[in-house]
């Protein structure tokens, strides 16, 4: 029973074609909000939602509290829209851009996993390849995913200005890792001016974006390079 009117809420989303004279074709997005309590998302109506939608994001507590909002869990939330979506970012945004998200939670994934030991013996005490994933990771997540709603500029993102903001980030691991394997400081890595320039990118207007991160990349090229 609860299945069966769970999916009849649902099914109301969709792409319609309007009624009346004049042709017009609209779409229904349906958001589920469901809280369960103590956040068990075991419980039958959560269990239930999860088989039906695609898409989950997972509101998590324990970001609110450290003042990261967005307060999603972007290790527990998911989107089985991928594969439908990805020709449209290709052709829209850049081509590599899928890869580019993925790689990206990839490091965010790493991070977890790297928590554990960062927890018993402190981060100064890994490898230093294994501390650039940390430094990578923390960009990512709050130079990329935390965004401000009381700020114009960062309230709302285009995909295009996403991409070039992770691009930014990704090309700074990348020349960490290089720069890292020809004996660059890491200190010097890790200090690097267009570390806090990226921060910063959220900042910068959409019609800004493109020639700053370009200009930014073209920095990071000289600075981390022997």
């Amino acid at each position: 029973y609860l299945g069966r009117k769970l999916a009849e809420f649902y099914e109301r989303g969709g792409r319609i074609a309007c009624l009346g004279s004049q042709e017009r074709e609209g779409a229904i997005t349906v958001v589920g909000a469901v809280s369960p309590p103590g956040g068990d998302i075991s419980e039958p109506v959560s269990q239930g939602t999860l088989r039906i939608t695609k898409v989950f994001w997972c509101l998590d507590s324990s970001l609110s509290r450290r003042r990261h909002y967005p307060a999603i869990n972007w290790l527990k939330s998911y989107s089985l829209y991928h594969d439908d979506l990805e020709d449209w970012f290709e052709k829209n945004v850049s081509a590599d851009f899928p890869q580019q998200r993925k790689k990206a939670m990839e490091l965010l994934q790493k991070e977890e996993e790297l928590q554990n030991i960062v927890q018993l013996i402190g981060p100064d005490a890994l490898p230093e390849k294994e501390r650039l994933i940390l430094e990578a990771a923390k960009m990512i997540r709050e130079d990329f995913l935390q965004q401000n709603s009381f700020e114009e500029t960062d309230c709302y993102t285009t995909p295009k200005k996403q991409y070039l903001m992770l691009k930014a980030i990704l090309h700074y691991y990348d020349k960490a890792i290089s720069a890292l394997a020809a004996d660059v400081p890491f200190e010097s890595i890790v200090n690097a001016k267009e570390k806090e320039q990226i921060s910063q990118l959220k900042r910068v207007p959409e019609k800004e974006i493109e020639a700053k991160v370009n200009g930014i990349i073209k920095s990071l090229d000289a600075a981390l390079s022997r």
